[in-house]
């Protein structure tokens, strides 16, 4: 395993080949790999000593946008487009070759696989009709795939919020170009919807990632007239916010993993975002309770804006490296860079909830108008259902 270097003055790089897709629980990765037209599945074990990939070719190459998902028991899920089917299949390793189970398909030309659940033993998947977003399970049902539930607007998005797979957080958008807001939809009860943000009436309101532990939820809305990045905590009636230190007018930034373990103390959790801008794409690493943004060079062929972290607080980087795109996992120890910078700091890390990083600002709406919806509206707040 490749260890990366806290700060390196190494040029960054990223790969703009396709990315890759993790396992919730970080043991497994599957990408769509090869080069021109000769494209085929490819599995990375990530829970090992050191990590490494096994081809999945079948019998026909790949089209380039189909779909890959690894599950947690080694199997990759790929959807495919075939004349206006969503046809699904899984493929293994069997021996020298590849196993292939078909799981039927949907009659729909547009399909959006989710993240993988946070169980990796099931799939899903959304498809936006004209009033309404179907959610279908396509992995994992007794039958091939079956609809689950059907979410009133057009849906996009997708962030579980629990440990089992029951609740989903969607972004809604009702009527043409109304405003967007993150709904919790409860798979277990029919896809029952409740609201989840509303920082501004007019705003669009974004959930990008969200961690159960800590209850710390990564937003991003343009409730002060553009787009913002700011953090909030599930259950929490305190406002939304927005540091100073997340906003990169030259650069786009998206946060991909969330340290977890964290119990209860969303100050303290480790955020990872990816950063991309002229010079390329560089690594930031933020806790709410510091409010600095550090900027790292990324390893180099990284396979941009996918990490995931370990228990033990470290940030594990995805690459690919050689003429033959060998597969590498960069590590960083992040929490020990969190932990020098809270010792350095001399009263180390802050308070979760009354936490007010330096930095900070609201969108500039009064304060009741930016708080995220009490969850005691909505089917998160006992803490015990979130596994």
């Amino acid at each position: 395993m490749t260890v990366c270097a806290i700060e390196s003055a190494a040029e960054s790089t990223s790969v703009s080949g396709p990315g890759i897709t993790i396992t919730a629980d970080g043991a497994y990765a599957a990408r769509l790999a090869g080069e021109g037209e000769d494209l085929y599945p490819e599995r990375w074990t990530l829970d090992g000593p050191e990590p490494y990939a096994v081809q999945l070719p079948l019998a026909q190459p790949e089209e380039r946008g189909t779909d890959v998902l690894p599950l947690s028991d080694g199997r990759v899920l790929i959807r495919r487009s075939v004349a206006g089917r969503q046809l699904f299949s899984l493929v293994y390793p069997t021996g020298p070759g590849t196993g292939e189970l078909p799981l039927g398909g949907i009659e729909t030309a547009s399909l959006v696989l989710l993240p993988p659940s946070p169980d990796g033993r099931r799939a899903y998947a959304l498809v936006p009709g004209p009033r309404s977003t179907a959610v279908w399970l396509v992995v994992g049902g007794a039958f091939g795939p079956e609809h689950v539930a059907e979410v009133a607007g057009r849906c996009s998005g997708g962030v579980w919020l629990d440990r089992t797979g029951r609740m989903l957080a969607l972004d809604r958008e009702q009527g043409a170009g109304g405003p967007v807001k993150a709904v919790t939809v409860d798979l277990e009860r029919g896809g029952e919807t409740t609201a989840l943000l509303q920082i501004a009436e007019g705003s669009d309101d974004r959930l990008l990632l969200a961690d159960p532990d800590s209850g710390l939820l990564l937003i991003r809305s343009n409730a002060a007239g553009h787009d913002r990045l700011g953090w909030g905590i599930m259950g929490s009636t305190l406002p939304v916010r927005f540091p100073e230190s997340l906003r990169l007018p030259d650069c786009a930034v998206r946060p991909f993993a969330v340290q977890p373990g964290q119990t209860l103390e969303p100050g303290r959790c480790g955020v990872a975002l990816w950063i991309e801008g002229a010079a390329g794409s560089r690594l930031g690493l933020w806790q709410p309770s510091g409010g600095r943004l550090r900027q790292l060079a990324a390893p180099r062929g990284w396979l941009a804006g996918t990490g995931v972290w370990d228990a033990r607080g470290a940030l594990r980087l995805p690459y690919v490296s050689g003429g033959r795109g060998e597969c590498g996992l960069a590590r960083l120890d992040a929490a020990g860079l969190f932990a020098r910078e809270a010792a350095a700091r001399g009263n180390g890390a802050q308070g979760e909830q009354g936490a007010s990083p330096a930095g900070e600002t609201g969108p500039g709406e009064p304060r009741e108008a930016r708080r995220p919806v009490p969850l005691q509206q909505a089917p998160l707040m006992g803490r015990k259902g979130l596994g």
